[in-house]
């Protein structure tokens, strides 16, 4: 059991100082002043929280975990991310996916790179697929992998808009979101196709279409990197008016291009009278950072980590944004668009996902399902191979 006691919480919502009592991994207890017993609870890790905020864990619902990358050759195929890579940086969920390569890279890989994050300490999900149509599945088709499988929750990411992906049509992805939707309905998940929108010519228009010409609802749909270039930003805001669901890439900045960084874009959208509950934001960290001239020749590459989420929520804050607003896109909303019960709030009866960080939103500390995984800002939780490298 842990005992957090005199944090400011934000739950979201700002709901004062109070003391919070954890039992394995669930929030079993919050109240202003928890008098513990050695009789009544037995053993318990107390952490005196003054002057720190406590948070939900961020979700985080687009990462490379087992890796990314490969668009300069075989040399540039990005490494799987570790378990302190997520945790140092107040990532408690993530949801993995392949990417670009579908080859030789696979389901069966990231399945099993997500099982043992999830051994070590962290939630994990998993998008099935990469950026082509047809795509890579664990089963027969995409439907099964999201009905039998239980980490996968819905298909992605398919590229749209991208010179590197199969040029999908309307019909393409009108198919594959039917093939999300009953998946989802007959498994109780999400059952959303998550799409990556390149620097194509198009941008958004395939996505149109799929509302145009069909019956599949926003609800079934999620585009991302709607900040990487000025096209795909002004259409996403059009998108978004219109019912639209949009996540935002906090590792995407204005770095010589159109990209807009992730806060600006949070904040317009939320002056565009466009509901919270519609933007959620994610990483794309453990893949590569491709850029890419007009031809399409590769210029350079790195790699993204998840230090940018909270980067975001601390910019967003800096510029005047309240704390239980800057917050949401990385907690609350994701665990709701994505049906990740437990998830995203401070609350009794809730996982114990949690942060606390201090007034310069560093963090802290790091509670995962009721695990202590950093300590006094230093990681005391490592995964299996940390120590040799």
């Amino acid at each position: 059991m842990i005992l957090i006691k005199n944090a400011e919480i934000y739950s979201p919502a700002h709901i004062g100082r109070k003391d919070i009592l954890i039992s394995f991994d669930k929030i079993a207890y919050i109240s202003n002043n928890i008098i513990t017993k050695d009789k009544l609870y037995g053993d318990i890790d107390v952490i005196d929280a003054d002057g720190l905020i406590a948070m939900p864990g961020i979700i985080d619902l687009h990462v490379h975990v087992a890796g990314g990358g490969g668009e300069g050759g075989f040399k540039t195929r990005t490494p799987d991310l570790v378990l302190t890579n997520m945790t140092l940086n107040g990532v408690t969920t993530c949801v993995g996916l392949l990417g670009t390569d579908g080859s030789t890279r696979s389901m069966g890989n990231l399945l099993a790179k997500l099982r043992g994050l999830e051994e070590e300490g962290l939630t994990t999900y998993s998008w099935t697929g990469c950026y082509e149509i047809p795509t890579r599945t664990i089963t027969d088709d995409a439907r099964s992998d999201i009905i039998f499988v239980d980490k996968i929750i819905g298909v992605g990411e398919i590229a749209v808009s991208d010179h590197r992906g199969s040029n999908p049509s309307a019909d393409d992805l009108i198919h594959l979101a039917s093939e999300c939707r009953v998946g989802g309905m007959l498994s109780g998940k999400c059952g959303i196709l998550h799409m990556h929108l390149g620097d194509g010519k198009r941008g958004f228009e395939p996505i149109f279409e799929v509302i145009d010409r069909s019956d599949i609802p926003y609800e079934n749909l999620l585009p991302t990197h709607i900040n990487r270039n000025t096209l795909v930003y002004k259409q996403s805001i059009e998108y978004a008016k219109n019912g639209g669901y949009v996540d935002i890439t906090t590792s995407i900045k204005p770095e010589g291009d159109t990209a807009v960084y992730a806060a600006e874009v949070y904040e317009t959208l939320l002056k565009e009278k466009i509901s919270p509950d519609h933007i959620t934001m994610s990483s794309d960290a453990g893949g590569s950072l491709p850029i890419f001239d007009q031809n399409g020749k590769l210029m350079s590459l790195k790699t993204g980590l998840p230090d940018t989420d909270m980067e975001t929520i601390k910019m967003c804050i800096s510029n005047g944004m309240p704390i239980e607003e800057a917050i949401l896109p990385l907690t609350s909303t994701p665990a709701k668009r994505l049906k990740l019960h437990g998830k995203g709030n401070i609350k009794e009866g809730c996982d114990a996902d949690i942060l606390l960080v201090d007034k310069n939103f560093k963090i802290y500390a790091v509670i995962s399902k009721g695990r202590i995984m950093v300590d006094n800002y230093k990681a005391v939780m490592h995964g299996s191979f940390e120590s040799l490298t």
